[in-house]
């Protein structure tokens, strides 16, 4: 797998936590993900596009619910950067399959709508002319992101039932 991403940016500021509002916990997928950041910015689930990049200063994430990064990756969010993540949100993106990348000073370097590539493996961010470095991604982490999280590789082993609730035996 490539562990290189291109996409634009969507920048969102400081402490994100108004990801989805709690009204749309228990809609379908396709529903709720439509109700994504709707608090921050109505609507914009409808602009976003696949490969798009979600840039944020410290404090992405905090008080977020387990099921954004699926909702996210559901409406074509390929990585997530920010100065920090709330911890248990940031693992979840990588369980769910979805980058969530650190990079001290991002939200001064991007700015919404640049397109900008990020190389996961070698750790830099590529825009314009410009690389700018952030801690590569470890290799443990890239296997999960190239599995397309944590949870196919188990049910493809057996470990775990599938989406349709069965086994694949």
């Amino acid at each position: 797998m490539s562990y290189t991403i291109t996409g634009r940016t969507w920048a969102l500021g400081d402490s994100v936590d108004a990801l989805y509002p709690g009204r749309a916990m228990r809609l379908p997928v396709p529903e709720v993900a439509a109700q994504v950041l709707f608090d921050l910015r109505p609507g914009w689930s409808t602009q976003v596009c696949p490969g798009d990049i979600l840039v944020a200063g410290p404090n992405f994430g905090i008080g977020s619910s387990l099921q954004v990064a699926a909702l996210l990756r559901h409406l074509g969010i390929t990585a997530l950067l920010a100065e920090n993540f709330n911890s248990l949100f940031h693992r979840n993106a990588i369980n769910h399959g979805l980058p969530a990348v650190t990079v001290p000073g991002v939200s001064d370097l991007v700015t919404e709508g640049d397109v900008i590539t990020l190389d996961l493996e070698a750790g830099l961010l590529h825009k314009a002319d410009t690389d700018f470095a952030f801690n590569p991604v470890p290799p443990t982490m890239l296997e999960i992101l190239d599995a397309g999280g944590l949870l196919p590789p188990l049910v493809a082993a057996v470990y775990l039932a599938g989406p349709s609730g069965k086994d694949r035996t």
